[in-house]
This record gives structure tokens, sequence and C-alpha cells, in this order.
């Protein structure tokens, strides 16, 4: 399952984090982040003690939406050590967001 990730906790859940995190971008209204959360979570549970895996709502979390740049949605954002070290736009397989999670393993 993923972590919900807020304005108020981004920094020590994902900046701060001393494993690889995947961040999505979602709304509840979008119809292509229904379709990407459940691999989302999937992953999180496939990954657990490996990865930190997380959401952000962007209606409810404006600020950390915008320092990221995040315009569509779904955007994964992929961290490591803090830094931004990959992303993905838009709904994809769950084997693309695994590929970009292994490599940060």
């Amino acid at each position: 399952m993923a972590l919900e990730i807020t304005d108020a906790n981004f920094e020590e859940i994902v900046l701060k984090a001393d494993k690889p995190v995947i961040v999505d971008f979602w709304a509840e209204w979008c119809g292509p982040c229904r379709m990407v959360g459940p691999i989302i979570n999937e992953i999180g549970e496939d990954y657990a003690g490996k990865a930190i895996v997380g959401k952000v709502d962007v209606d409810s979390n404006p600020a950390i939406s915008a320092k990221y740049g995040i315009r569509n949605i779904p955007t994964v954002l992929f961290f490591k050590s803090g830094e931004i070290k990959d992303k993905q736009v838009g709904a994809s397989p769950k084997s693309t967001f695994v590929n970009k999670l292994e490599a940060l393993l």
C-alpha cells in the first residue's frame, strides 16, 4: 500500500529517505490516475522494506505539486538521496515503473 504524502510530511518521507522513493502525483477526478493507482499500491507491497512508495493528492497539496512543476497527472517521480532521478508522466504498465525503480536499488 502507498503512503499518503502531503505538503507537511513530504520533506520527512521523501527528501530524508534512506531508500529510493516513488511519488505518484494524482487526483480523485483523474481517469488515468485511477488506472495507475492500483499499480503503485502493488509496487508498494512488492518493494516493502526496499523502497518507499507514496501518493500526493495534487488538489489537497498544491505547494509540493507546484514546487515540482506537476502540470499533468498522473506524474510519478523517482527520488534517491533527496533528488529526482527519473519520472514517468501518464498511465503506463507496471513494468515501466518497476524498471525505473530497479535502476535505483
